[in-house]
């Protein structure tokens, strides 16, 4: 929570990372001040409506689904693309749902994840030599000395796509598009195609004979079946643009960030020391902090103290990202630091960004049997360690892409080209989703073990 020497502006006394340079000084103020004069994309009860929930989380009455782009584009920005994503995080909260018994939070890694991260701050294309592209908030991917030139305007446009993404899935449902009495209408239209899709379908089934079973007891529907509450996220990255939507508000202490929910902070910028961590640590937000192999355990005690001193349910979600190989050692001392302080977190799987290689043609890639691997690891590690794995975080889509090699399918590496579609990271696509979700399902007992196709 904000203290004394903590206002939104604090975190330019610190060393700020990856963080755009622009040119024109005097158009980046102007639209920060237009984007500071805007409405909010968020309230600060919805987002107390989502600590709590992910302080139920930390107690093992929830689970964290939380998921979408690697990086937005503006472009992508359309109807159809959003109701993909809603339909593919509703289909495997479902799945969670019904496989674990429990309560599921949904939190769309979207409506804001705009800014991007970069080994480099240039990139070189036969013998030029350009900013790297740090996603739409920022410049554009096109390899041209006009395109990767910072843009303020584009801080403009990403926050009206995130407006217009949040205003269509909350119209979705509210009108009733995650009505648990209609699941079909989450169906995406290649779902009936998956290697999969009989095992969902029995499950779906039994979900809809247990609710009508319920209601046929009562003598009438079962209330909330026809909504649900859903969440956005994006990392906190372009601290201007971040600055630019914390406020107060009315009948509440401290500050929130209303740009988004759940902001979090990537392993780049967790520097205890630096601007992003002083700039969270003055939020009432929940927040989450991405740990792995470079964390050390000093510096999370330092970010222990510096974001969570109050120990506040909810407050801090720790997202571990290792890789299938190195998860086994690195996970356990994390853990044995956070025990030591006697602060409770809630821990999260990112199985996706520890996994990350290179095809001989040049493409990153996942193998989807290593982002299993990393997860299935991180359930039984936990379960050894006395704590309890409460989410994922997955990079994923719920279009036809070709990302990530593996799965039902068996996408192979040279089936990759035919639509690589990510303009940073693979993400999976909509079987391999589904497909990691009933894997994760099966770990509670609700869902069988998939049926040999032979």
């Amino acid at each position: 929570m904000p203290t004394s020497d903590w206002t939104p502006d604090s975190w330019r006394r610190r060393p700020a990372s990856q963080q755009p340079v622009y040119t024109d000084g005097e158009a980046l103020a102007r639209a920060l001040e237009e984007l500071a004069a805007l409405p909010p994309l968020v309230s600060s009860w919805e987002i107390e409506s989502l600590k709590r929930q992910l302080a139920e989380a930390q107690e093992g009455r929830a689970f964290l689904l939380q998921g979408g782009d690697c990086a937005e584009t503006l472009a992508d920005c359309t109807s159809s693309a959003i109701a993909a994503k809603l339909k593919i995080l509703l289909q495997m909260s479902l799945v969670l749902v019904w496989g674990l018994r429990t309560r599921v939070v949904r939190v769309g890694r979207f409506a804001g994840q705009y800014a991007k991260p970069r080994s480099a701050d240039f990139e070189e294309q036969g013998g030029a030599r350009l900013p790297s592209y740090r996603g739409d908030l920022i410049n554009r991917a096109g390899f041209t000395a006009v395109e990767r030139e910072p843009d303020p305007q584009l801080l403009l446009r990403g926050y009206e796509r995130s407006a217009l993404t949040i205003n269509f899935i909350r119209a979705l449902i509210d009108g009733g598009f995650a009505d648990l009495h209609h699941p079909e209408y989450w169906d995406l239209g290649f779902v009936d195609h998956s290697p999969r899709a009989a095992e969902y379908r029995r499950m779906v089934g039994g979900i809809g004979e247990s609710l009508r079973f319920v209601e046929t007891l009562a003598g009438r529907p079962v209330a909330g079946m026809n909504r649900i509450d859903f969440y956005t996220s994006h990392e906190g990255l372009h601290l201007l643009y971040e600055q630019a939507q914390t406020r107060r508000v009315p009948h509440r202490a401290g500050w929130y960030n209303l740009a988004t929910h759940f902001p979090w902070i990537g392993m780049r910028t967790a520097d205890p020391e630096g601007a992003h961590v002083e700039y969270f640590r003055g939020l009432a937000n929940p927040i989450a902090v991405k740990v792995g192999p470079a964390t050390t355990r000093e510096a999370l005690l330092r970010l222990l103290d510096r974001l969570h001193p109050e120990d506040e349910p909810g407050r801090l979600t720790l997202i571990h990202r290792f890789g299938a190989a190195r998860i086994a050692d690195g996970l356990p001392p994390l853990v044995d630091a956070v025990r030591a302080t006697g602060k409770s977190v809630l821990w999260v799987c990112d199985p996706m960004h520890g996994n990350t290689l290179t095809t001989a043609s040049g493409l990153k890639t996942r193998r989807f049997d290593h982002i299993l691997e990393e997860l299935e690891r991180a359930f039984d590690l936990h379960a050894e360690l006395g704590t309890r794995l409460g989410g994922v975080h997955f990079e994923l889509t719920g279009e036809d892409v070709t990302e990530c090699v593996g799965g039902a399918r068996g996408l192979a590496d040279d089936e990759l080209d035919r639509a690589y579609r990510s303009t940073v990271d693979p993400r999976l696509n909509y079987e391999q989703a589904l497909e990691m979700a009933l894997a994760i399902a099966r770990r509670g007992g609700g869902v069988p073990p998939a049926r040999s196709s032979t």
